[in-house]
Formats: structure tokens, sequence, C-alpha cells
């Protein structure tokens, strides 16, 4: 079952920025994210690079996310818009699980 991330996120065409997203609501108890991360939006109009799971412990939106239950990576944008970026990842309990980003570009 596919989730989607809490908060919209926001930027520009002139930024780059980089994303930790928290994959611990998809994750059973004392499960982590192994391999690398599919990190894919549709249009073409994102470019994203750096897709990995998190190997440090991270604040994202004021929450405490343990090593291993966050996904990284980079967007860059060429156009306005708004984007849904679908990341799925392996888990260290043989389970894939997915989220929906949705990212606004002005």
């Amino acid at each position: 079952m596919t989730g989607t991330a809490i908060e919209i996120n926001e930027m520009t065409t002139r930024e780059l920025r980089h994303f930790s997203v928290n994959m611990e609501p998809q994750l059973d108890t004392d499960e982590t994210l192994s391999g690398t991360p599919t990190v894919t939006e549709e249009s073409g109009n994102l470019t994203l690079t750096g897709k990995a799971v998190s190997t440090a412990l991270l604040s994202i939106s004021g929450v405490s996310v343990a090593i291993g239950q966050a996904v990284q990576f980079t967007v860059g944008a060429a156009e306005s818009g708004s984007y849904t970026i679908v990341i799925v990842c392996g888990t260290s309990a043989g389970q894939t699980v997915d989220l929906e980003l949705i990212v606004n570009v002005c």
C-alpha cells in the first residue's frame, strides 16, 4: 500500500534541494530500509540524484528518524508545476515499501 508523505515540499526552478523522507511509518517494528532506493517522477521535469538510505540519525520535520529509516536524495527542477515523486525501497525483512512525496515547484 502506497503511503503519502505528510509534508508538501516547495522549491523554485533555480534551486537544487536535498530531501530526507521519513519512511518509518511504512516499516514494521525494528525493520530498516536496505539496498538503494528507487526514486522516480513521471514527467521528466525533475532531476533526481544521490538516492540513498540514511546512514545517520536525522531530524525530519521535528521527528527523530533512526539510521536506515529514511531515504535521502537531491532534486533539481526544470519547470514549474506540482510533481509526485515515488520512493520504493527494500527492507531488512524482505519487504518492499513505497511512499509518495508531493513537490511544488514555482
